[in-house]
């Protein structure tokens, strides 16, 4: 691709033999544009962003070396050559000062013209590559930051870190913790219907909402929360925290209603707090508001008063006033698919909020107990387990002659739900184990392959791309593109030391179609170039 490249030089004479007399194509530039001084060249130099700057350094009303300091600082990747009727060595220490890359006396002949331009295109070339490289190689690593980062971010939401520990933590991760205010985001999004098109809609509105996300980084931090939920941390003034909390709403909202028929999605945010420390308590009210998805599944963003859960208005939770479609059975059924066993509590004070003096009635307390019942043991018998496994798992006796009150049916409820979902969580894991062992071992057949995808695995194991990620990284303690990455790296050690290829060779046998990039991968994971290593 040529690169851009603009002239500025006071003499005409000497601007327009360069302008049409150099074959700027041939040497692979594309001349975008021309000044006669550097006040004059600085708004052209402003729109038309050139790759590469030639600039006299001695000119009226704004000379070289100032127009080179000012596009240094605006444009620190541009290059500049400097063109100079003086050869003074004070000139070279200035524009060498100013970063210039190249420093030509006049009368510039073709010849040097041609090899400064040329010098230039391989370090504008080479830089770039580098950088291609290096967001490559950032872009095959994310989900290994995504997997730190819950990790950190459980343990200060379960105020298992000291405020120091925090910071220490957070300094190793790059994470801003000076911010004024802070806050939190949680999403969920899953998908209905038929199960391969619902997924790949899932994968595709997670997708949109990075890219918008990613729009933001100085005030969105997205991290991966659990096989469904992504998690934001928002950060920013007092005065602007709450306009951003909107914004990450109204933008979820804006791409998620897109995939509606598809998917189901529900979104809540927290309560700002004025230390990052404070974020375990913003995460507990948060998770509270959360958990009210399961009640409302026609409200997508989930507000604080909408999970209040006060008891109907006028009433005390007499059997007239109680809303039965609030302990409907079909909630639990689908707490069971989708809740988490941290969200039991919360689900279970909302499921039964409201009741009251209801509960004093034998009838409905019956109700509940058989409801709750029944509902648990057809779904853990859908799991594959017995009625008397379940029954050895729970750690409440004597249901029957268990004194009526609110705590203990929060308390029965409780235990029916955190047992059925450990078991389902169990089943889970087990069947995480068989896929994780085949994914495994198509993995050790295949590594090879540089077309070999985190997609491609979860298609042969018929689950989704988020949830075998989610998986993978939770078993091995590494990410997907960790692991496969380590296992060409060991391979390409071994036929460096054993065999005689070359590192081009190497790089097809291991995975890498480009043998610049499998050196880049090289250097950045072991510390040397493949040439050092086998030195």
């Amino acid at each position: 691709m040529a690169l851009k490249i603009f002239l500025v030089e006071d003499e005409s004479v000497v601007r327009e033999g360069l302008r049409d007399n150099i074959p700027w194509e041939q040497f692979g530039y594309q001349f975008v544009g021309e000044a006669g001084d550097g006040e004059m060249a600085l708004p052209l130099i402003r729109k038309t962003k050139p790759d590469v700057l030639i600039t006299d350094i001695k000119m009226p009303f704004m000379d070289g070396l100032t127009l080179s300091h000012i596009v240094g600082q605006e444009f620190p990747e541009m290059k500049i050559i400097i063109i100079s009727g003086y050869d003074d060595f004070e000139y070279a220490r200035q524009a060498i000062k100013v970063g210039v890359e190249q420093y030509l006396l006049k009368p510039i002949t073709r010849r040097n013209l041609q090899k400064a331009l040329t010098e230039v295109k391989e370090k504008v070339e080479s830089e770039q590559e580098q950088k291609n490289y290096m967001n490559k190689f950032r872009d095959e690593m994310h989900d290994y930051e995504q997997f730190v980062l819950r990790n950190f971010f459980e343990k200060v939401f379960a105020g298992q870190l000291s405020i120091q520990e925090i910071y220490e933590e957070a300094q190793k991760h790059s994470l801003n913790m000076n911010a004024p205010c802070y806050n939190l985001v949680l999403i969920d999004v899953q998908g209905k219907g038929e199960k391969r098109k619902s997924w790949e809609t899932c994968q595709k509105c997670y997708e949109e909402l990075m890219r918008f996300l990613m729009r933001f980084p100085n005030y969105y931090l997205v991290f991966r929360w659990n096989v469904n939920v992504y998690g934001i941390m928002i950060q920013g003034e007092e005065e602007t925290i709450a306009e951003r909390t909107n914004k990450c709403l109204e933008g979820m909202e804006q791409i998620c209603r897109q995939y509606e028929e598809e998917i189901d999605w529900y979104a809540a945010a927290g309560s700002a707090v004025e230390r990052f420390s404070l974020l375990s308590d913003c995460y507990r009210k948060l998770n509270h508001v959360f958990g009210y998805r399961f009640f409302e599944p026609s409200k997508h963003i989930i507000s604080e008063e909408a999970a209040e859960g006060k008891a109907p208005e006028g009433g005390e939770g007499t059997l007239e006033t109680i809303d039965m479609s609030k302990v409907n059975p079909e909630l639990i059924k689908s707490f069971l698919a989708k809740g988490q066993k941290e969200e039991v509590k919360d689900f279970v004070s909302n499921f039964l909020n409201g009741i009251g003096q209801a509960l004093h009635s034998k009838i409905f307390w019956d109700y509940l107990l058989l409801n709750s019942w029944f509902t648990v043991l057809s779904y853990i018998e859908g799991l594959g387990v017995t009625k008397q496994e379940f029954l050895q798992t729970i750690r409440i006796d004597n249901i029957q002659k268990m004194e009526i009150s609110l705590e203990n049916m929060q308390r029965y409820t409780e235990e029916l739900l955190t047992q059925a979902v450990a078991l389902r969580d169990k089943e889970n894991d087990s069947q995480g184990r068989k896929a994780l062992k085949k994914a495994l071992a198509y993995i050790e057949e295949n590594y090879m392959q540089e077309s070999l995808s985190l997609n491609e695995i979860a298609a042969i194991m018929d689950v989704t791309p988020n949830y075998f990620s989610a998986m993978f990284s939770q078993e091995m303690q590494m990410t997907f593109v960790e692991y496969v990455t380590d296992k060409r790296m060991e391979k390409a050690k071994q036929l460096l030391l054993e065999t005689e290829m070359r590192a081009s060779e190497i790089a097809l046998a291991v995975g890498y179609k480009n043998p610049h990039y499998f050196s880049f991968v090289f250097k950045k994971t072991q510390g040397c170039t493949p040439r050092e290593y086998r030195a």
